[in-house]
């Protein structure tokens, strides 16, 4: 995080057509409703104004006026607090506490897995992997509206656009997985999930 007097005047997202975590980012705000510009980043010329602001020339990377963030659970979480109507955290610590565990979670469990598939290493390893844990707890993907809530939350918007990646990452569901399946689909007819998408990203299926 570092800060930038009299940078900008409105909230601005850098951010890459298909990463799943820009992708998430976008969908919280959505979400919220929140107006912010995006500034589309091509990662092999990546523009001066970015590496200015995030030494790390990464994405996503949000600016609200003066403030600059370029960790994606660190800007959601700063979404949330900036922006709490509607909330997508619970309300009460220890629900929250099991929200930042789960997302935590899917983080390291699945969404590594998508990098490694994106970035062709272990491809056909990671793939299964994914394949195979997301098979495993099928069945809880039933359980509720949202995941393990009566309301969307922070980890359904992580869901979602992990979910939505699966046809371009080579990965399709079989009859076992008809819980995720059904759980993916109610997200994505969510307006907000549909006004979060890219143009390459409304290409992954079709």
């Amino acid at each position: 995080m570092i800060f930038m007097p009299n940078k900008r005047s409105a909230m601005t997202l850098f951010t890459h057509k298909t990463s799943h975590r820009c992708h998430w980012v976008r969908f919280v705000l959505a979400e919220k409703a929140v107006t912010a510009d995006f500034v589309e980043v091509d990662p092999n010329n990546r523009p001066e104004e970015l590496l200015e602001l995030n030494p790390y020339g990464m994405v996503p990377t949000l600016v609200d006026r003066d403030l600059v963030l370029y960790e994606p659970n660190i800007i959601i979480e700063y979404l949330e607090e900036r922006f709490p109507h509607p909330p997508l955290m619970p309300v009460y610590p220890v629900a929250r506490a099991r929200s930042r565990l789960m997302i935590s979670r899917i983080d390291r469990d699945w969404l590594s897995l998508v990098d490694k598939i994106v970035k062709g290493t272990e491809v056909k390893q990671a793939r299964k992997d994914l394949y195979d844990s997301l098979l495993s707890v099928a069945s809880v993907f039933g359980d509720s509206p949202f995941f393990l809530s009566e309301e969307i939350t922070l980890v359904d918007c992580s869901l979602a656009t992990l979910l939505w990646r699966l046809p371009w990452l080579g990965i399709e569901l079989p009859e076992q997985g008809k819980p995720i399946v059904k759980y993916a689909q109610r997200l994505f007819a969510r307006p907000a999930f549909q006004a979060s998408l890219s143009d390459a990203e409304k290409d992954m299926r079709g």
